[in-house]
């Protein structure tokens, strides 16, 4: 026979609402200098054109799925986002949660349609290139937003789990755009980083509004709240972002073509793509462990025979 000894919780959702605001701020920032760095500058605009433009010779055979993919991806982002805020308006009747979810889309796509079209500008550094602003990526602000209204929405034990696919789903919708020539690398990271920011933002409210269903027996109470979710995000974010710094560094060494796309290997392809993988698992990441780390503290009830 068993029995259960009484426990009680040991700290409130988002104890440390600090945490929360100086990542959402570490985002916004991390945002600026990547307009800064491969828009506002001659060398990234050079790297950044280059990975675009090599991305039509090194991955030739990928268009065409990428490309139905992109075409369906409103749509499947949208349904997604739907039925996981309809489940906890209708099931949890979680208003509020909800409609903070459907704030953080709007703010996330909202923002990147103001800077891109009213605040960011792409001024003439001599490099042969589109002339007009595509930062941040429109579609990937989308996929991600929607993702991340899942992520913020769910109970603390199924959050791993939706970090990790957020993040893949994320990361597959930024791809797709570079290899179908509709975005740059920076394009995708800093659209990444928009939504980065306004999760932070929602998830705290979300947090600090919904402290008694925001609690947390820890990894492994269930097969989405394995560790292995966040553990695979870590590994193949910052593996993905040591990639990445490698090859932007050694093409620099090397010494870039005379002209965007035209070096005989595509080192700023893969520099840029991996880019993207690593910014992207690397945030799922930080998110997962950040929301799980601050959620409430609920010790798992002891037994004893």
């Amino acid at each position: 026979m068993t029995s259960q000894r009484p426990y009680r919780t040991t700290a409130r959702a988002a104890r440390s609402p600090h945490v929360f605001l100086l990542a959402a701020v570490a985002c916004a920032v991390a945002l600026g200098w990547t307009y800064w760095a491969f828009v506002r500058t001659t060398t990234g605009q050079f790297a950044d054109e280059s990975a675009w433009q090599e991305a039509g010779v090194a991955a030739p055979d990928t268009q065409l799925p990428f490309l139905r993919f992109l075409d369906t991806l409103p749509v499947i982002s949208v349904v997604l986002a739907a039925a996981a805020i309809l489940y906890v308006v209708v099931r949890r009747q979680r208003y509020l949660a909800a409609s903070i979810a459907v704030a953080v889309i709007g703010t996330s796509n909202l923002t990147t349609q103001v800077l891109k079209n009213l605040v960011f500008d792409r001024p003439d550094r001599g490099i042969a290139t589109l002339d007009f602003n595509s930062l941040p990526s429109g579609h990937t602000t989308l996929a991600a937003s929607a993702a991340a209204a899942v992520f913020i929405i769910m109970p603390p034990r199924w959050r791993p789990f939706a970090a990790a696919m957020g993040g893949a789903y994320s990361v597959l919708a930024g791809v797709a755009t570079f290899i179908n020539l509709w975005h740059r690398p920076a394009d995708v990271v800093a659209a990444l980083l928009v939504v980065g920011t306004w999760t932070l933002v929602g998830g705290l409210i979300i947090m600090r509004t919904g402290d008694g269903w925001n609690n947390w027996q820890g990894f492994g109470r269930g097969w989405a709240s394995a560790r292995g979710w966040l553990a695979g995000c870590w590994l193949v974010g910052l593996g993905s972002l040591v990639v990445s710094g490698v090859l932007y560094f050694a093409v620099q060494a090397i010494g870039p073509a005379p002209v965007p796309g035209t070096a005989t290997l595509p080192l700023f392809f893969w520099w840029g793509l991996t880019w993207i993988v690593g910014v992207g698992f690397t945030l799922s990441a930080a998110a997962g462990w950040l929301f799980s780390a601050q959620a409430r503290r609920t010790p798992a009830p002891e037994r004893r025979p």
